[in-house]
């Protein structure tokens, strides 16, 4: 009979209830889903100060926060995050990263409209607003730029304080009797045996239809966000820490490297140039010289005293050779005489 009721009630439900309600039904093991959440609209939401683009949305009495493309809701101990502010709540197994980047105190801020001492003129975001610009709000560093989340006299807050600040809200989180209560119901399931049920529930995500090379590469990318967020976080110190004067003087060397290199290349360029404008310069220069050099060879040949050129004895003839015989001939004779 009561599982007649049940039943019965159950199809009152599907029929009459909405269908954002409706889509919050119990899918996790052994954890129940967030209780409905009745809007009246789409929720506006505000920017939380000295967060990573973490918006909040100000108007219920339990927390909802939306970041990074999704809407965060905490509900004893546990955390469910979903595309939809009204639908499709998801068990999420882990404390997302930027809720210890949020102050625990910021409704009285909001209520008084000061944050930690300066006046804070907050602006009500509309959910349409939100959906459209949000992806480009992040990438831009909107909100801390600008100093668009409305704290006067805003200053970032440096980067060993908001170590200190995380650390001391992890651990007051874990002190919270919800949290608590959540974690050993943790461990006395882990410690039960799985009932059939529960080992059919959780063979059914491995049954499901194989998801498209698209969409696991978008899931995956979603799932690495929070550990890419926080290895950012933790490498930040580490490059903030004072260098040593040699390991300075090693990365400004290396930085003024390319500087020097481009030098050199302009500095070969401009030398074939260089030497084509100093021939043009010297080629004039030139000129007068081998002229005078020329001129002064002339001046130096017409000085030289010209050899006197005899003319060409011709040979005698036999009638005169036969003389000039007879002629020695007869001095010879005179001679001897």
């Amino acid at each position: 009979m009561k599982k007649v009721l049940l039943g019965i009630l159950f199809l009152v439900m599907a029929v009459f209830l909405p269908h954002s309600i409706r889509a919050e039904v119990n899918v996790s093991i052994g954890f129940s889903l967030p209780a409905p959440a009745y809007y009246g609209g789409p929720p506006e939401v505000i920017a939380m100060p000295y967060t990573n683009n973490v918006y909040v949305v100000p108007d219920h009495d339990f927390e909802m926060f939306f970041w990074n493309g999704w809407w965060w809701r905490p509900w004893e101990g546990r955390w469910y995050r979903s595309r939809y502010y009204n639908r499709g709540w998801g068990y999420y197994d882990n404390v997302p990263s930027f809720y210890y980047d949020v102050d625990p105190y910021w409704r009285d801020y909001y209520r008084d409209r000061h944050w930690s001492g300066h006046r804070w003129n907050y602006e009500r975001i509309p959910h349409q607003r939100l959906q459209s610009n949000w992806q480009q709000w992040q990438s831009k560093q909107y909100w801390q730029r600008n100093k668009a989340n409305g704290v006067e006299n805003y200053q970032p807050r440096p980067q060993r304080q908001i170590e200190e600040l995380r650390s001391q809200r992890q651990e007051q989180y874990r002190q919270r009797p919800e949290v608590q209560r959540y974690q050993q119901q943790v461990q006395e399931q882990q410690r039960q045996p799985q009932s059939p049920r529960q080992q059919q529930i959780q063979e059914q995500p491995q049954q499901r239809q194989p998801q498209s090379p698209r969409n696991r590469q978008q899931i995956e990318e979603q799932q690495r966000q929070p550990q890419v967020q926080e290895q950012q976080r933790q490498i930040e110190p580490q490059q903030r820490q004072p260098q040593s004067p040699r390991n300075r003087q090693q990365i400004e060397e290396q930085q003024r490297q390319p500087q020097v290199q481009e030098q050199q290349r302009q500095t070969q360029q401009r030398q074939p140039r260089a030497r084509e404008q100093q021939q043009q310069v010297q080629e004039p220069e030139r000129q007068p010289q081998a002229e005078a050099q020329r001129q002064q060879q002339v001046r130096e040949q017409k000085r030289q005293p010209q050899a006197v050129k005899h003319p060409k004895q011709q040979e005698p003839s036999p009638e005169e050779q036969e003389l000039q015989n007879r002629d020695r001939q007869n001095r010879g004779e005179s001679h001897r005489q």
